[in-house]
């Protein structure tokens, strides 16, 4: 059972969350010829103040 987890800071919407979810599902079903039923894809949103970009954090950054 294929299981993806993905981090990344925290700001995007539950669309965008879903279509990737979506996209995710498929490039692992094409890769590795998994059926859609045992694709698991995790997401981990991390506050902008604890994500950190060369050297500072993506909330200092705007991101």
């Amino acid at each position: 059972m294929p299981t993806v987890h993905v981090y990344m800071m925290s700001g995007r919407s539950q669309t965008q969350k879903e279509t990737l979810i979506r996209r995710v599902t498929d490039a692992v079903m094409a890769s590795v010829d998994a059926p859609e039923e045992n694709v698991r894809v995790i997401i981990s949103e991390i506050p902008k103040g604890d994500y950190g970009i060369a050297g500072t954090t993506g909330e200092k950054l705007g991101r």
